[in-house]
């Protein structure tokens, strides 16, 4: 009887160290989480912050006035603008397809 009382016991404190170590390895997994959520956050806030600056860069009225200024693009007069039409069966491939 108290053999058995002894298996009992021993596995009645396996399982309550089981429980703990469980508990321990959540909390963990839970700060681990947390953590990564933060990360993500700061990740979506940097991507929102250079998609803003791309546009910005980006902006024609920018990109303009650096051909203008730095390139020194002008736009064409009438006289010199050229029309190109394509040519008939320009883009066939060797089978006439």
């Amino acid at each position: 009887m108290i053999r058995l009382a002894a298996i009992f016991m021993g596995l009645a404190v396996m399982s309550a160290l089981s429980v703990v170590h469980l508990q321990y390895q959540m909390r963990k997994l839970v700060t681990l989480q947390e953590r990564e959520q933060v990360h993500t956050h700061a990740l979506e806030a940097e991507w929102t912050q250079l998609q803003l600056e791309n546009s910005t860069w980006a902006a024609p009225v920018r990109v303009e006035k650096i051909a203008r200024e730095r390139l020194g693009m002008a736009t064409p007069s009438r006289d010199a603008l050229v029309s190109v039409e394509p040519m008939q069966g320009a883009f066939r491939t060797e089978g006439g397809q």
